[in-house]
């Protein structure tokens, strides 16, 4: 990418310079290369000029509507992302299950004494 910009520079450059050159040289002599050319080629630089300048009027109304789209856009940005999350959810789910070795986790009973205690107490069933 940055040799095409240093390529795109280098030969606007030079062709810069030779409008410049054939300036001088026209200055010069005297003579003027291609009049018919550049007169057509003025006028369509006028008539750019003011397609750009209405242009500039149009996209000033057109702000608010911008706005509104860009907003549109990033909602809906929003609501796609919000399904990506939750189908890779779904997918971390199913491949920590895959990964362990119990398909189907079932919790076993504890084998300390003191754990089934406190359990039992916290269930409401150990009355002390």
């Amino acid at each position: 990418m940055t040799v095409f910009a240093i390529i795109t520079f280098g030969i606007s450059l030079i062709g810069i310079c030779a409008l410049f050159i054939l300036k001088y040289w026209e200055t010069g002599t005297g003579r003027v290369l291609a009049p018919v050319m550049r007169q057509e080629a003025d006028e369509r630089a006028r008539e750019l000029k003011e397609r750009l300048f209405h242009l500039r009027a149009d996209v000033a109304h057109m702000g608010p509507l911008l706005v509104l789209f860009v907003r549109y856009l990033i909602h809906e940005g929003a609501l796609a992302f919000a399904g990506f999350a939750r189908i890779m959810e779904a997918q971390a789910h199913r491949l920590a299950e895959l990964v362990s070795h119990q398909h189907t986790f079932v919790p076993r009973e504890t084998k300390s004494e003191f754990l089934k205690r406190v359990s039992e107490h916290k269930n409401g069933g150990g009355q002390a």
